[in-house]
């Protein structure tokens, strides 16, 4: 937690200051995560210092978790020669992610030195880099524990004891054959419950789930939610095992997709950073776009009720229900929005259920809607309107609830059958087109069951 990167923020000052030797056996009892928040507390030359003062087995989870500013302050701070057997000792796919977030000359600069301290790992960064970001391919790590069929589970655990500290997971051994091509799978559970001379053929399951390289990060999301996997392996053409892909990684695209879906739910532009991380003009560019495009759109709610002018002057007390009823319709839409939405997002819904969808969502919009029509009904009568305005109010509520809960239900199937981000129907964009909606609902309405007051009003034609 950060109250523990707090509390020994003097301490570690001080020691920078008299005796940087002892910062070890001070923070080697600290997890890696609260360091991490150390030295976003520290300034960036005493943060530099610290990781110089500490081996680099224990510097690189610490450089990992750092966000991508900081981590290049700190290859700025350290240097390319301090900082690349630091960067050597990353797991692969962070160390990855690392140089590309970089500038491409410093990135290029630093892949140049780690080549010459650690060529393997430059390789790694080099195989994984071909791939997308937000693929499979770009999210595996290739820091796992393969062995081959023949071996024998005593010969598998005396891997796992040699290679093991190096992976990013241990629960999971493959079994692979020549040209790594992927045969199966072994738990760590079954080398633990198997016999010492058992072999790996004997125990390992052969039908592997796996994933294609360019599969979409979402993808692997869900295929690992569903299967409760920890690690899962990327397979390319021939059954040749490509990577891993662990818990960690799926849990930060996790929360990176929702990030994302939640900002543009709020009709935001997303952003890569944490909200103090962003630069207030970057809100303001992320903002204004979608925000002058719903503020546009709203022109043409002005639109609809000036060409309803003519009804409104004849029944003033016409525009006093305006609000009550495109409110009902916007916030109905928002709900279904966010709904299908989600359930994209999770995989309960496809767009070939859209059918199925519209009827759940014109069955509810129905009951929603003759609920609040009852709410409305009697708030008119309360306000002694009359019967004939109830009846208005009423029929008006049950038709924009309906209308409400079926677009903002197919608007978002829509899209994604378009390849488009269904998050980008945003629920004040939904409610926007409700308004519109709502009000030529309205106002029709009232002309048909108002007529006859209408008429008597001896105003000019209606429009």
């Amino acid at each position: 937690m950060m109250r523990v990167a707090v509390a020994i923020v003097p301490e570690v000052r001080q020691l920078l200051q008299e005796d940087p030797t002892q910062l070890r056996e001070l923070l080697e009892e600290i997890h890696d995560e609260d360091l991490a928040d150390l030295l976003g507390l520290l300034s960036e030359s005493e943060a530099a210092l610290v990781l110089r003062a500490l081996p680099t087995a224990d510097a690189a989870p610490i450089l990992e978790r750092l966000d991508e500013d900081q981590q290049e302050a700190m290859v700025e701070h350290i240097g390319m020669e301090s900082i690349a057997p630091i960067v050597g000792e990353m797991s692969a796919d962070e160390r990855t992610d690392l140089i590309e977030a970089l500038p491409e000359a410093v990135g290029d600069t630093l892949l140049e030195t780690l080549e010459k301290v650690d060529p393997e790992a430059a390789a790694e960064v080099e195989a994984l880099a071909k791939w997308p970001e937000d693929s499979a391919g770009g999210l595996m790590t290739t820091d796992y524990v393969s062995v081959p069929m023949g071996f024998t589970i005593a010969e598998a655990i005396e891997k796992l004891r040699r290679v093991g500290g190096e992976a990013e997971t241990i629960y999971y051994v493959y079994v692979v054959s020549g040209g790594n091509r992927l045969l199966g799978v072994v738990s760590l559970r079954d080398v633990l419950l198997a016999g010492p001379n058992d072999t790996i053929g004997e125990v390992m399951t052969e039908n592997v789930t796996a994933v294609g390289p360019e599969m979409d990060q979402e993808e692997v999301a869900r295929t690992m939610a569903k299967y409760d996997f920890s690690a899962l392996p990327v397979m390319g053409a021939d059954r040749k095992l490509l990577g891993v892909i662990t818990f960690d990684d799926v849990m930060d695209v996790l929360t990176q997709e929702g990030t994302e879906d939640a900002q543009r739910l709020g009709a935001v532009e997303p952003t890569e950073e944490g909200y103090f991380q962003t630069a207030f003009w970057t809100f303001i560019r992320k903002r204004v776009t979608w925000l002058s495009a719903l503020f546009i759109s709203e022109f043409f709610t002005g639109t609809a009720l000036r060409h309803y002018g003519g009804v409104i002057e004849a029944i003033s007390k016409l525009a006093y229900y305006v609000p009550l009823c495109i409110s009902a319709g916007g916030n109905t839409g928002s709900q279904s929005s966010t709904l299908i939405i989600r359930g994209l997002a999770v995989g309960d819904v496809k767009p070939r259920d859209w059918y199925r969808v519209f009827l759940r969502e014109l069955g509810q919009g129905v009951v929603l809607g003759v609920m609040l029509a009852a709410i409305g009904v009697v708030r008119v009568l309360m306000w002694g309107d009359g019967w004939q305005f109830a009846a208005t109010i009423g029929v008006t509520l049950v038709a924009i609830v309906v209308m409400g809960s079926t677009v903002g239900s197919m608007l978002p199937l829509l899209l994604r059958r378009l390849g488009i981000d269904p998050a980008t129907s945003s629920t004040p964009f939904i409610a926007t087109l409700i308004d519109v909606m709502g009000i030529v609902v309205y106002f029709n309405v009232a002309k048909l069951l108002l007529a006859d007051v209408l008429a008597a009003a001896h105003h000019t034609p209606l429009p």
